[in-house]
């Protein structure tokens, strides 16, 4: 007798905002996507690592921030790495990144930056042990950016004083 795995990666209805979400790879341009490219909301649905789908939690879970990944590089400088959505459960507090898909919403990536509320001494401390570094507006703004647009920093700081 065959049986059917349920696809653990299938498109869903965002819990938050109540829009349609597609996972195929060629429109996010991430392989395992839980996030809602136009909030940025996420559920809380992988345990160990990305597309594993193994947590009992599934609440939503709040866009909290931006962050840069680890890299491996010592010689390289912190910020460096992929720009990541930080996200906080709702339900039980777990942190975690997730990556940028090509379809999010780039003004929400941007109010995600400048959303992050300095008089949340818990949420700041949770991201502080868990090794997470939230991107500040005033200091990360440019090389957001840049980021999400393609254009160099400094390119953009130019363009604007024009």
């Amino acid at each position: 007798m065959r049986t059917y795995q349920k696809d653990i990666n299938a498109d869903f209805i965002c819990k938050h905002c109540g829009n349609f979400v597609t996972t195929h790879s060629q429109i996010s341009g991430v392989v395992n996507r839980n996030h809602c490219p136009y909030c940025l909301h996420s559920r809380h649905v992988d345990l160990y690592h990305p597309g594993d789908r193994l947590c009992a939690c599934k609440a939503l879970m709040k866009p909290v921030g931006l962050t840069f990944k680890r890299i491996r590089d010592k010689y390289k400088p912190d910020n460096h790495g992929e720009l990541m959505l930080v996200h906080r459960c709702n339900n039980c507090g777990d942190l975690s990144i997730n990556r940028i898909a090509a379809d999010d919403d780039p003004g929400m990536i941007r109010a995600a930056l400048m959303n992050i509320v300095k008089d949340q001494p818990e949420l700041l401390w949770a991201c502080k042990i868990n090794g997470i570094r939230l991107l500040e507006e005033k200091g990360h703004r440019h090389l957001v950016q840049s980021r999400l647009f393609g254009r160099p920093a400094e390119l953009q700081v130019e363009a604007a004083v024009l």
